[in-house]
């Protein structure tokens, strides 16, 4: 089978591919196809994370396992498209070059069935350039319910704070 999924760039342009890869494809070879297709070189990072209607993050798929002990996170080489995408979760983020953070939204359009003579994956569609740098992200923190008494810290004097602070070190 092949999935059809469109990959938009998380800005206010419209930049998106339409790409078909084999359902058995791995996250890997995806990574590959969304780098040439967006005309990155391919040397950085780069992470998938699974992702539910809103589009909120969820597990991450990860280019490699960069944790201290082995086999905590999902990596790419192991993990096929058909184990994180289906009709029943057709979202993912990906992200490419964590200094940069280029987000992009994946979408599974359709699942079809191979056509004889074509070759997969296969850039299908594209619309609009890669911007030179990646759009601008204004970061949110949620607010929290939370018991701390911001008047517990009014008589906090910060310049008394460091008058010892040289007796810490000794």
């Amino acid at each position: 089978m092949i999935y059809r999924v469109r990959i938009i760039l998380d800005a206010p342009e419209d930049v998106l591919r339409d790409i078909e890869i084999n359902t058995d494809a791995t996250a890997e070879e995806l990574h590959n196809v969304i780098t040439q297709a967006f005309g990155f070189e391919g040397g950085e990072m780069a992470s998938f994370y699974e992702s539910d209607q809103e589009w909120n993050q969820g597990e991450e798929i990860a280019l490699f396992d960069m944790n201290e002990e082995n086999g905590d996170v999902r990596i790419m080489c192991e993990t096929t498209l058909d184990d994180i995408l289906s009709n029943n979760a057709p979202n993912l983020l990906y992200v490419y070059d964590f200094f940069n953070m280029w987000s992009f939204l994946i979408e599974l359009v359709e699942i079809t069935e191979p056509q004889i003579d074509e070759t997969y994956p296969n850039v299908i569609f594209a619309q609009g350039l890669l911007p030179e740098s990646p759009p601008d992200k204004e970061f949110k923190a949620e607010p929290q319910d939370d018991d701390t008494d911001d008047d517990e810290y009014e008589d906090y004097n910060q310049e008394e704070s460091y008058d010892n602070y040289d007796d810490l070190w000794s």
